[in-house]
């Protein structure tokens, strides 16, 4: 069974209150972090391991492109979305094909690690918040649709699930959630015809989806993330989304007004979200996780649904697949990262 909570480790390797925690019921999810990664050859026994403690694990990663991929030493570094939206502007066709072999490069070199997907793609508009940036795809839906439709293709041909985020839309606010409270005062018709149209037009090729920590406020005075208006009334009731909500991370400053590390997945999975992130504080993950205990465990086959198709390869220090496909799509890739 997948439980309700996603946390981290500090190192490289599980410790003994690693492997303890791993085997918690209402535990469901592991992320890696920059800090966990040395080698392909060692995540994949770190994923093994974990995977030895609780067979069930979903292990995931921020692996975007540009400045945020996690994996780096030994991994192909992808340009950021941004730079596909800017080649987008001067040659449609080929920026599409770029984007999907973007997302199958990505997808095919995490899942050889062991991880089963990650958090991508982005599909807030690359507008005025510096956090998102060039994180996003393009300045207006009509560029982001056909590049993360083509990004998401190449993640499914690998054998990886999607994750849209950040719903419905940060592009459009300045603060950084990850360190200040962000508040969007737009109404929900602006928010709607402007920020909502990618996530909406993309839902066929959506698996899963990460609210924003932002505050609608002319719209409802919670977080999206802590939001049932957001989350049921729209999401699941108007829209029929009915893929994984994962919380963005509990710990980030946007998401403390909720109090407590104990209240923040409540009131996240209370709205709505099928599994809420609880990262880089150990102390808060454990009083997440005392304050679900006595919650149902969440829906199986949304989450079972997340699982990769992780292949039983060999996997040394350096990434180095038999596979002529991931040859020739790393140099193309190489070939457009020095082209600007």
């Amino acid at each position: 069974m997948i439980g309700a909570l996603m946390l981290d480790i500090a190192g490289t390797e599980l410790t003994q209150e690693d492997i303890e925690l791993l085997q918690a019921p209402q535990v469901g999810g592991m992320i890696l972090f920059a800090r966990n990664i040395e080698s392909p050859q060692q995540v994949r026994a770190l994923t093994d391991h974990m995977r030895q403690v609780r067979p069930d694990i979903l292990i995931a990663v921020d692996q975007e492109g540009g400045r945020v991929q996690r994996l780096r030493q030994g991994f192909t570094l992808l340009p950021a979305m941004g730079r596909l939206g800017e080649h987008y502007l001067e040659n449609p066709q080929q920026a599409m094909e770029l984007a999907e072999q973007c997302g199958w490069l990505m997808a095919t070199e995490v899942l050889a690690v062991g991880i089963d997907f990650s958090f991508a793609p982005v599909l807030d508009l690359n507008d005025i918040s510096d956090v998102i940036g060039d994180r996003g795809f393009a300045k207006n839906m009509q560029d982001i649709v056909p590049l993360a439709d083509a990004f998401m293709r190449g993640m499914k041909k690998a054998g990886m699930a999607t994750t849209g985020k950040h719903f419905p839309g940060h592009g459009s606010v300045k603060a950084d959630s990850h360190v200040a409270a962000a508040i969007d005062s737009r109404s929900y018709q602006e928010i709607y015809d402007k920020d909502m149209q990618s996530f909406i037009k993309l839902m066929p090729q959506l698996d899963a989806l990460m609210p924003a920590h932002v505050i609608y406020d002319q719209v409802d005075p919670n977080p999206a993330g802590f939001s049932p208006f957001w989350l049921q009334t729209i999401l699941r009731q108007e829209l029929k989304f009915d893929g994984v909500l994962f919380s963005d991370d509990l710990s980030m400053q946007a998401a403390c007004v909720a109090g407590g590390a104990d209240a923040r997945i409540q009131a996240a999975l209370n709205a709505g979200c099928d599994m809420g992130l609880v990262c880089n504080d150990r102390d808060a993950a454990c009083t997440a996780l005392d304050g679900i205990q006595e919650l149902a465990l969440p829906n199986q086959q949304r989450l079972k649904r997340m699982r990769g198709n992780i292949p039983n390869i060999q996997i040394g220090t350096t990434l180095t697949l038999d596979d002529e496909n991931w040859h020739n799509v790393r140099k193309v890739i190489e070939e457009f990262k020095n082209s600007f």
